[in-house]
């Protein structure tokens, strides 16, 4: 036998959870074929892991690569970071489906977050026909679909208007859910802060989640809120998942937002302990940041995205309107996650713009621009910035306390997400200050959360990166380092890996990730990208 690659010497953490061990493994056409002491047959290429881990590919199962695959498909800062599959189509906003009557209205989403003169060429219309043209293309990771709530509420449903479906309009959304399903989604998810999704009430998202029960898949949703109402939100979303019937669901990035609201993860995590004990299958993801990520626009309560965004925009051009958000959103009056209130200007930073007239304050908070620009307060940027940029301005806020990111992360139901999308330091994908987790997500961990401050076991850590979100997707030949399962591999130096970019310097590598293997194609080799594109559509 010649093998294709054989990775000698090194310290294999399987992915299951157990200890790690000192083994040789060989690949051979995509798969690994053997796993032993010592493997001396002849291979093509032989890797010596002398004092490295070997450890399955990580699997990154909240992302949002899609929107990025159709801009360049080499996704630097997901697979350099050990990245060799990612479920997309989260939150709620998938490339699919797409309807002719509301496509001007689709278009100008993509458009919000496209590089600055970059249009997505939208030739498809079905969920079917959009995997097809994924997989006429090529792609650096595995891409796990999953069809989103907002495309399909603009394709069949009430669009951005603040009411529930028509029977008809229900019905038309069931047929798009189960089109995306038969094509092969894993499962639907939703972002219920965001519009259009924010209008839908719980029994309109049950009435499309029991269309993902029919089909045995995952229900997946960033929840209604994520700060006060954090609780409430858990608890809404749990009752989707039982009273459809869905066979799992899996909670977005969960976080407890907001210093007001620190601790609660307590209980959070005890209503899905309660949850699962009774039965059902409830788990989440988590990245580990004290910010999140989001649009600009996402401040402005519900009521004033009704339209879409170009009737955002035409109501903030009347200082009668801007003068009733900022007394609602400064009294508390609106029934959503008030950024503005609870997290206050100052922590929310300004990501990315699009225009030079505010590229000079890209990384800096709203109310250091508001001294800065002279402006009359921080209310006056938000509008400004918003009409200026037609909406299209991406922010980070400063939310989390880092008892909750170790409750989180240390509970039995959590899994490592990235909740990023693939980005370059060079070229079209490489404008603004986009997140560090873009980069460093799952290098932070080992780094961090495992090496320094202990708060994981390396095996631990690993299953919460790679066994554990391949069960929760039924990957069963992924996943884990097992003979006759897919060579997704990622070998790394525990001593050394570690998240470089931060916040202020975001496009940065990180280092410690000597090999990324996909489908057993090297696609990093001594920390370096390959021009290697062998990822695959992964359909259920």
């Amino acid at each position: 036998m010649v093998y294709d690659i054989v990775i000698t010497n090194g310290k294999i953490v399987d992915g299951t959870g157990d200890s790690a061990f000192l083994s040789d493994l060989a690949i051979k056409e995509g798969k690994i074929t053997k796993i032993e002491k010592e493997i001396s047959d002849n291979a093509t290429l032989v890797i010596d892991a002398k004092g490295l881990v070997i450890a399955p590919g990580f699997i990154d199962i909240h992302s949002h690569s899609d929107s990025n695959i159709p801009v360049s498909n080499k996704l630097e800062s997901m697979i350099t970071q050990g990245i060799t599959t990612a479920a997309v189509g989260q939150c709620g906003s998938s490339l699919a489906p797409i309807s002719d009557e509301t496509f001007d209205l689709f278009k100008k989403e993509v458009d919000m977050w496209s590089p600055p003169g970059v249009e997505v060429d939208l030739s498809w219309r079905s969920f079917e026909d959009y995997l097809k043209e994924l997989e006429k293309g090529k792609c650096s990771m595995n891409i796990v679909p999953v069809v989103g709530f907002g495309a399909i509420r603009l394709a069949g449903g009430s669009g951005y208007e603040d009411r529930p479906p028509t029977h008809k309009e229900l019905v038309n959304m069931q047929s798009y859910v189960e089109e995306a399903l038969k094509a092969g989604a894993f499962g639907m998810s939703t972002g219920l802060i965001y519009s259009p999704q924010v209008y839908a009430k719980t029994a309109e998202v049950i009435e499309l989640a029991k269309i993902v029960a029919k089909y045995d898949r995952i229900y997946f949703s960033h929840i209604r809120d994520e700060g006060a109402k954090v609780v409430e939100a858990v608890e809404e979303f749990i009752r989707i998942v039982e009273e459809s019937g869905c066979k799992s669901g899996q909670i977005a990035h969960h976080k407890a937002s907001g210093t007001p609201n620190w601790g609660l993860s307590k209980k959070t995590l005890q209503i899905i302990h309660e949850a699962n004990q009774r039965g059902l299958d409830i788990t989440c993801d988590q990245y580990p940041y004290n910010r999140g990520m989001t649009s600009l626009i996402t401040i402005l309560p519900p009521w004033v995205h009704v339209g879409g965004i170009d009737s955002i925009l035409e109501r903030l051009s009347d200082e009668k309107v801007r003068e009733k958000i900022k007394n609602e959103l400064e009294e508390g009056l609106t029934d959503h996650e008030n950024f503005a209130k609870h997290q206050g200007f100052e922590n929310i930073f300004i990501s990315s713009v699009k225009t030079e007239k505010w590229l000079d304050i890209e990384g800096k908070n709203i109310a250091e621009i508001t001294k800065i620009r002279n402006l009359k307060d921080d209310y006056e940027t938000l509008f400004s910035l918003i009409l200026d940029e037609k909406g299209e301005v991406w922010i980070t806020i400063e939310s989390m306390g880092e008892e909750d990111i170790k409750r989180i992360m240390t509970s039995e139901y959590t899994m490592i997400c990235t909740d990023g999308s693939g980005v370059s330091p060079e070229g079209p994908l490489s404008f603004g200050k986009p997140h560090p987790r873009f980069y460093g997500t799952f290098p932070r961990v080992l780094g961090k959360y495992v090496r320094d401050e202990k708060w994981l076991t390396l095996e631990e850590a690993i299953w919460k990166m790679t066994g554990f979100p391949a069960k929760k997707l039924e990957l069963y030949d992924r996943g884990l380092i097992k003979e006759n399962y897919w060579a997704d591999i990622v070998i790394f130096n525990p001593e050394t890996v570690k998240d470089e970019a931060t916040y202020e310097e975001p496009h940065r590598l990180s280092t410690g990730i000597d090999y990324v293997i996909v489908n057993g194609s090297i696609a990093v080799k001594k920390g370096k990208q390959q021009e290697v594109l062998e990822g695959k559509i992964l359909r259920k």
